[in-house]
């Protein structure tokens, strides 16, 4: 190992080398508060007795959870001095598989992405690293995070040692752990200790899993801590040899704790993670949790000498399509915002829980916290009135080549994206016929489908909703199915059943529909950007649906972070800049969607809505958020 000193007019920077057969690999390590004590780092984080100790000295786990896929690149910095400055020591974050991974062999670490960059700026500002890096995550993603191209393959057993499942994940980890190696806390890094999958415990369907994942991060270097964090019922299940088993809860509850004593005793206790607030789902409220019920919490499990991470410190926001559902006690889509009623709101505002948590914090500091950093500016821009239109119809030229198929086809099975499948968005079947009757869906559209005769709108399909009439005519006509996918359930046994689009038969007066043709509509940003070359009209007075709509935001000077509401639209995705920033639908409870200044540019910013059913052509953007009305979390 070779050490190099490196000045700058800013800071001081040691730039360890690490030789490696593939090559050479180097980590900044950035002097900041951790200098005050030299760090002992032959020796990582470990247990003795009731206590941590790191680099050989008693160490008290005080985290944050903060995902970097959720915030804009640009303030990952911002949202880690706010994290330090309320008196955290650690930052954790998830690694979502599916965003790294979307199509089979196709890697993608960079731009907001890049997870080396987030964790040396984590480094940089003297915050540990605990990180969880899958394959499996939950957070409310699609599918957990784990990749829909998976569900190609129909004997796909998710979460266990199935051969086409281990083969899939060993190939993710080949990729991500070497990146990880240099990074941990003995090789001069930040991660201090490491996940072991998420609450496995509580699925527990494979008794081999856990060991194949622990076996895996450390036959491919992983030398750190490992952790298995679950509820009270998954603690003992979810649990493997040599892995130190934590707690998730909303409720400091004596019987937990006396349980996981029983289970694993002569060992720290560290909550990793202490809900702070909660997840909204469409046509729900907006959940919260009473701020003195939180700060009580961590109040008792620092009296108790327990360690802790708050989940989440900051929520963020799933931009696009990444957000999941839940599938009991029946389907239910989840929100565009992850706020989750966090101590550092959706946009980085102090809320009265970061406020109490820093004074809390701050007695247990050895040193003076950092001042908090000054928040950012927010901007109610002009309204931008939509002027042009371009009917789903006529965008379909710029989609992929349509697939004709006997059947309906799942979006996860389409020949499309190097044969990886659909994985989000939209999905147009179409096919032909020449009477009426009734339509039964069986339950078969995942998840919800506009369904249209010769383009007219006669109805919705969705879980309740499973029967439709279609009028009587002899002449040959095209019946339509506009299906989308509102996001994969992240979690519980029917994971291995979220394959999207039409599943199975589609009747009509009782007879199987045949003969689709198939449009796969997957929103991406070059779609949406090759919409630019197609025939757009302008706005008519009635305009029909669904339909893209396209207006212009005026930006004058540096752009600022703003909330764009939707009064008079009723359900669909808004891009700025061809970038998606997530869907809207009036059910709520959110009623407005975070646009980051980074989103932005100066001077002229294309705004393109895809609309389903109504609108009232106008876009307004304001100071605040809007999720809608509350409700407290029991």
């Amino acid at each position: 190992m070779v050490v190099l000193s490196v000045r700058s007019a800013h800071r001081r920077r040691f730039v360890l080398l690490f030789l490696s057969i593939t090559g050479i690999i180097i980590y900044r390590h950035f002097s900041g508060q951790r200098e005050k004590v030299k760090i002992n780092r032959k020796q990582g984080l470990i247990m003795n007795s009731s206590q941590f100790m790191l680099g050989g000295e008693p160490f008290r786990i005080l985290g944050g959870s903060l995902h970097y896929f959720r915030v804009p690149q640009a303030y990952w910095k911002d949202r880690m001095m706010k994290l330090k400055a309320c008196g955290l020591n650690t930052l954790t974050t998830y690694v979502p598989w599916n965003l790294h991974e979307p199509q089979r062999g196709n890697f993608q670490f960079s731009a907001g992405l890049d997870l080396e960059t987030f964790l040396l700026q984590a480094a940089d500002l003297g915050l540990w690293v605990i990180l969880h890096p899958g394959p499996y995550v939950s957070s409310e993603l699609d599918l957990g995070g784990l990749p829909s191209w998976l569900l190609r393959d129909r004997k796909m057993k998710l979460r266990t040692t199935y051969t086409g499942f281990t083969q899939a994940v060993d190939a993710f980890l080949d990729k991500l752990i070497p990146k990880m190696v240099p990074l941990q806390f003995r090789n001069g890094g930040p991660i201090i200790a490491m996940h072991v999958e998420h609450e496995y415990g509580s699925y527990a369907v494979d008794r081999k899993y856990m060991s194949f994942l622990k076996e895996a991060l450390e036959q491919r270097g992983i030398s750190e801590l490992l952790l298995a964090s679950d509820s009270h019922e998954g603690l003992e299940s979810g649990g493997v040899s040599r892995v130190l088993r934590t707690l998730n809860l909303f409720k400091l509850n004596h019987e937990d704790i006396k349980y996981l004593d029983s289970v694993q005793p002569n060992s720290p206790v560290f909550i990793t993670e202490y809900f702070t607030g909660h997840f909204d789902g469409w046509g729900d409220l907006h959940h919260i949790f009473p701020v003195e019920d939180m700060v009580a919490v961590v109040r008792e499990a620092l009296r108790r000498g327990m360690s802790i991470n708050l989940h989440m410190f900051h929520g963020g926001t799933n931009f696009g399509f990444m957000t999941g559902a839940v599938a009991k006690p029946s389907y239910k889509a989840l929100i565009t915002s992850y706020d989750y009623d966090a101590p550092l709101s959706e946009d980085g505002e102090y809320t009265p829980k970061y406020h109490l948590l820093r004074e809390l914090l701050g007695r247990y500091s050895g040193d003076p916290l950092p001042e908090m950093p000054a928040l950012r500016r927010k901007e109610s821009y002009e309204t931008a009135i939509m002027y042009r239109h371009l009917t789903l119809w006529d965008a379909l030229p710029f989609t992929k080549e349509p697939f004709k198929s006997r059947s309906p086809v799942n979006m996860e099975s389409l020949p499309v994206n190097n044969k990886n499948g659909q994985a989000y968005g939209y999905t147009l079947y179409e096919t032909t016929i020449t009477t009426g009757g009734f339509l039964k869906s069986g339950n078969n559209i995942r998840d919800r489908a506009l369904v249209f005769v010769n383009r007219g709108f006669i109805g919705t399909f969705d879980y309740k909703t499973t029967e439709l009439a279609v009028s009587d005519g002899k002449e040959a006509r095209t019946l339509s199915f506009l299906v989308e996918n509102c996001g994969r359930v992240h979690s519980g046994q029917t994971m291995d059943n979220q394959r999207k689009g039409i599943v199975g038969d589609i009747l009509l007066n009782n007879v199987p529909l045949k003969n689709f043709i198939i449009y796969s509509l997957d929103m991406t940003r070059s779609f949406i950007d090759s919409l630019y070359r197609a025939p757009w009209k302008s706005l008519p007075q009635k305009p029909s649906f669904p339909a893209f709509f396209q207006g212009r935001l005026f930006v004058d000077g540096f752009p600022s972070d703003t909330f764009v509401k939707l009064p008079g639209w009723s359900k669909g995705v808004i891009f700025i800049n061809s970038q998606n920033v997530g869907r809207y639908w009036h059910v709520g409870p959110q009623q407005a969607l975070y646009i980051p200044g980074p989103f932005l540019n100066s001077g002229i910013n294309q705004v393109t809505v895809f609309e389903e059913e109504e609108s009232d052509f106008k876009l307004q953007f304001e100071t605040s958020p809007d999720l809608g009305m509350t409700m407290d979390i029991q």
